[in-house]
């Protein structure tokens, strides 16, 4: 029996009538464009890019445009990546200050080809920002750094000795969270997440949440084909390993090449699983249709248990080479 259904049927009206909005911000598309980089949110025509830019924040993809594995949610090219551009810690650094961003999310495609699977590029770019600005906010949305997990943790936590926050730091943000998403419930990585280990992803997270000053954060994406109790058993996981923070979103198929949508999940059940999620402990929670992985990924805890949900918004994802779309931005193991 298959495990991965056909396309569902036609996406339903909620997703259609907020996939038809548009806002524009020229001034910040401007200086997006001025700096040679270019965003997801542009080239699938995401209806909140505005407003993501007007609150001060953006997710860089670092180490190239070609990931070393073949997800079957991901239309980012597979191969073997070519990329590996020293100087690119400090360009994105330097960019960020430039754009006046407060908050800013780090991620990447998988590079198994690496020695340190790209955990040295994270940690140099969180070098070179908080070089320029101390008090910078920053988000590692990271691969599962397969055998290398130690040496990834021992690299960020040497970039963080070595720039300490400042005692004016503001709390009003997150200062430091290292994200890995789940994606789907175990069944599904067969088809879902060629490469990756379900077992491995909660070691990581594990090992994030371990890190002293640091929050651990993940993400699953709904409508592949799982059931309600796969989902809560994954978010008894993930609070097991000790992550805090938690993205819910719907797959949407990026190309015809991808997994097929099996179910278009209704926002009423994104609702029950964020009160689900906030019972088991979890002290950040972001549940939607067109939530991302990165969305609102500034806030700080603050506002936890208080029943808000905000209007959904795309995070901005910048990188500093052409991408492919894909349907959940954040890590692509």
């Amino acid at each position: 029996m298959q495990s991965i259904v056909p396309n569902a049927a036609r996406m339903p009206i909620w997703i259609r009538q907020n996939l038809g909005r548009e806002r524009h911000y020229p001034g910040t598309a401007a200086a997006v464009h001025g700096h040679g980089l270019h965003t997801v949110c542009e080239e699938a025509r995401c209806p909140n890019r505005g407003e993501c830019w007007s609150r001060g924040t953006a997710t860089f993809m670092l180490l190239g445009d070609t990931c070393t594995r073949a997800c079957g949610f991901c239309s980012v090219k597979t191969g073997r990546p070519a990329w590996n551009d020293a100087d690119e810690p400090r360009r994105v650094a330097q960019a960020c200050l430039d754009l006046g961003l407060s908050f800013v999310v780090l991620t990447s495609v998988n590079r198994d080809d690496l020695p340190d699977g790209g955990a040295g590029c994270f940690a140099g770019t969180l070098r070179e920002l908080r070089r320029r600005k101390p008090d910078m906010g920053v988000e590692f949305l990271t691969p599962d750094f397969r055998n290398v997990q130690s040496q990834a943790a021992a690299a960020f936590l040497a970039a963080i000795q070595d720039h300490p926050l400042p005692p004016h730091a503001s709390r009003r943000i997150p200062h430091l969270i290292w994200g890995h998403n789940v994606e789907t419930v175990p069944r599904l990585y067969k088809e879902a997440r060629k490469g990756a280990k379900y077992e491995r992803s909660l070691d990581l997270l594990a090992l994030a949440a371990r890190q002293p000053g640091m929050e651990a954060k993940s993400a699953l994406m709904l409508g592949l084909g799982e059931t309600r109790e796969e989902v809560l058993a994954v978010l008894a996981d993930l609070r097991a390993a000790g992550v805090q923070r938690l993205s819910l979103g719907q797959y949407l198929r990026p190309t015809l090449d991808n997994l097929p949508v099996a179910r278009y999940v209704p926002p009423e059940e994104f609702v029950e699983y964020d009160s689900a999620a906030r019972e088991m402990g979890f002290a950040w929670v972001k549940a939607g249709p067109l939530v991302r992985s990165s969305y609102f990924a500034e806030e700080e805890q603050g506002e936890k248990g208080n029943g808000k949900r905000e209007t959904q918004i795309h995070p901005v994802v910048f990188s500093t080479f052409p991408v492919s779309r894909f349907p959940f931005p954040g890590n692509k193991d």
